[in-house]
C-alpha cells in the first residue's frame, strides 16, 4: 500500500519516528513545509521514509497554509490513500480533499481538537464539506473522538494517538544525565523541568511561583521558546529566581532525549484557556520513556497520559506544583518507582511501532472499503 502522507508536525525530526514506524507496514512519503513560520525544520533523518519538503503559502500559520502545487504533487504520487495530519477545518485539509476527488483517491484526517468550539461560518462549511469527502478520521484521543462526532462525523473512525516516542531514542542514560548536568553546572541540584513552547496556556507562571520556597539548590530548567519568555524572565527575576532558573532556549527534537535524562522530575502545568485545553502533551511521554517521573496539571489529556504513572495536581495551583516537587525530592524511591512505571506504560501505550501498527490497518480498512 502506497500512502502520501501531509504533515506540518514533520518539521520536527522526532515527529517522524512515527512515520519511519508506519513505513514497516506500508510504504510511505512524506509532504514536509520547506519552512514553518519561525521554527527550523529539521533536516531529515537517512532512515526516514522518502521525504518532500514542499513550499507552502502562510508558513508558520496552523489552520491557514495550503501547499504550492498540490494537486500536481498527489497526481504524481497517485498513492492508494492520503493521510492529512491536519484538523477537518484546516484549509489545508480542504485543500488536499479537493485534489483526492477530483483524482477518485481516498484520503483521511486527524484530528486532536477536544474541545467543542464554535467555528465561523466558513470553517463549519469547510469541516462538513471534508466529512462528506473522506473516506475516514483519526482521533488522537477519546475526547477529540467525541468532539468529532459531536460536530456531526459519521464516517470511519479510529482513535489512535498522532504519534508517540520511539523508547529506543528516548531512554535512560546515566552517562548522558551526568554529562549534562556536568556541563550545565547543575551536578548537584534537584532538577526540575518543563519542555515546550512558552505559550500562556502552558502555566508556567504557576510554575515559577512553585520554585520559590523550594531548597537553594533546586533548579529549574525550561526547554523551549516562546512569546511569553520576556514575561517570565521578568516573574524570575521578580521573584529572586535569577540563579536558580535557566532558560535553555530551543532545544532541536534529536538533542531532547540528553536534556530530559538530566531531570530529577519534569512539570506540565497547563491550564484551560476559553478556546484550548492540553490535547496530549507529548513531552510527558518523552520524559516517562527517559525514567524520569512527571508532574502534571488536571488540564485535558494530562491525567488521561499520566494514568498511575506521575503526580496529577489541580490545575493553576502552583502550591500543589510545590507540595509534589517536595515530594519527589525527598523520597528519591518513590520517584525511581515513578520513572520506571512512566517507562513501562509508555512501552504499552506510547511506542511508535504500536501507534504505527494500529495505523496501518486503519488505512487497510479505509482503502478495502474505498
Amino acid at each position: 500500500m502506497n500512502i502520501l502522507y501531509v504533515s506540518k508536525a514533520s518539521v520536527v525530526a522526532a515527529h517522524r519516528d512515527k512515520v519511519r514506524a508506519l513505513s514497516r507496514h506500508v510504504n510511505v512519503t512524506m509532504v514536509v513545509p520547506a519552512r514553518w513560520g519561525r521554527q527550523p525544520v529539521e533536516p531529515a533523518d537517512p532512515k526516514d521514509p522518502p521525504v518532500q519538503f514542499r513550499a507552502v503559502r502562510l508558513s508558520g500559520y496552523n489552520h491557514f497554509h495550503v501547499y504550492r502545487h498540490a494537486y500536481r504533487l498527489v497526481r504524481d504520487a497517485r498513492p492508494d490513500l492520503v493521510h492529512i495530519d491536519e484538523e477537518p477545518y484546516s484549509a489545508v485539509t480542504g485543500q488536499f480533499v479537493f485534489h483526492c476527488r477530483r483524482l477518485g483517491i481516498p484520503c483521511c484526517f486527524f484530528a486532536a481538537q477536544n474541545l467543542p468550539v464554535a467555528m465561523p461560518a466558513p470553517f463549519r462549511w469547510l469541516r462538513s464539506r471534508v466529512f462528506r469527502s473522506v473516506a475516514g478520521g483519526l482521533a488522537g484521543t477519546e475526547a477529540a473522538g467525541e468532539v468529532l462526532r459531536g460536530w456531526g462525523f459519521r464516517g470511519r473512525l479510529a482513535v489512535i494517538p498522532q504519534m508517540g516516542v520511539d523508547p529506543d531514542r528516548f531512554l535512560p542514560c546515566p552517562a548522558a544525565r551526568a554529562r549534562t548536568r556536568a556541563r550545565l553546572g547543575l551536578s548537584e541540584a534537584f532538577v526540575v523541568g518543563f519542555g515546550g513552547r512558552l505559550v500562556p496556556e502552558k502555566g508556567l507562571p504557576h510554575l515559577v511561583r512553585a520554585m520559590v520556597n523550594q531548597p537553594a539548590d533546586t533548579r529549574l530548567l525550561l526547554l523551549g521558546e516562546g512569546p511569553e519568555r520576556g514575561a517570565l524572565e521578568r516573574q524570575v527575576r521578580a521573584a529572586g529566581l535569577g540563579d536558580r532558573v535557566h532558560f535553555a532556549g530551543h532545544v532541536p527534537s534529536t538533542a531532547m532525549p540528553e536534556w530530559l535524562v538530566a531531570l530529577d522530575a519534569l512539570v506540565l502545568p497547563s491550564i484551560q484557556l476559553p478556546r484550548r485545553m492540553e490535547q496530549f502533551g507529548r513531552i510527558l511521554i518523552e520524559a516517562m520513556a527517559c525514567g524520569v517521573p512527571v508532574i502534571g496539571s488536571s488540564c485535558g489529556e494530562i491525567p488521561r497520559v499520566i494514568g498511575e504513572a506521575g503526580i496529577v495536581v489541580p490545575e493553576a495551583d502552583s502550591a500543589a506544583i510545590a507540595a509534589a516537587i517536595t515530594q519527589l525530592r525527598s523520597d528519591p524511591a518513590r520517584g525511581a518507582a515513578l520513572g520506571a512505571a512512566g517507562r513501562h506504560r509508555v512501552i504499552e501505550h506510547f511506542a511508535n511501532d504500536g501507534i504505527a501498527a494500529a495505523t496501518a490497518a486503519f488505512y487497510a480498512s479505509l482503502t478495502a472499503a474505498a
